[in-house]
């Protein structure tokens, strides 16, 4: 169970300011997380393999390949301006 001088102990290691009304309302919300982190701790894990990240061991992506493509000729029909195959915009920066 938390207590008030452990909740201003850890406001003051944090640097927070804490009201005297929020007081109340963050030692029990940090008593609720401690109780839920004991509950995760009798959980029986030893058949559970452990997940050192998210990150892939080999490469699943697909190779990269040039291929020919026509699609900038089309969104280049789109614009308004050309010059030598691409977009002609006004100058923006002086």
């Amino acid at each position: 169970m938390v207590d008030r001088k452990t909740v201003e102990y850890i406001a003051n290691l944090a640097r927070i300011k804490v009201k005297e009304e929020e007081i109340e309302y963050l030692r029990v919300q940090l008593s609720r997380i401690l109780d839920y982190v004991d509950k995760l701790k009798q959980l029986n894990v030893d058949n559970v393999p452990v997940t050192r990240g998210t990150f892939f061991t080999e490469n699943i992506l697909r190779e990269d390949e040039v291929k020919n493509s026509k699609l900038n000729q089309e969104i280049l029909k789109n614009s308004p301006c050309l010059q030598e195959n691409h977009f002609k915009i006004p100058k923006v920066i002086e």
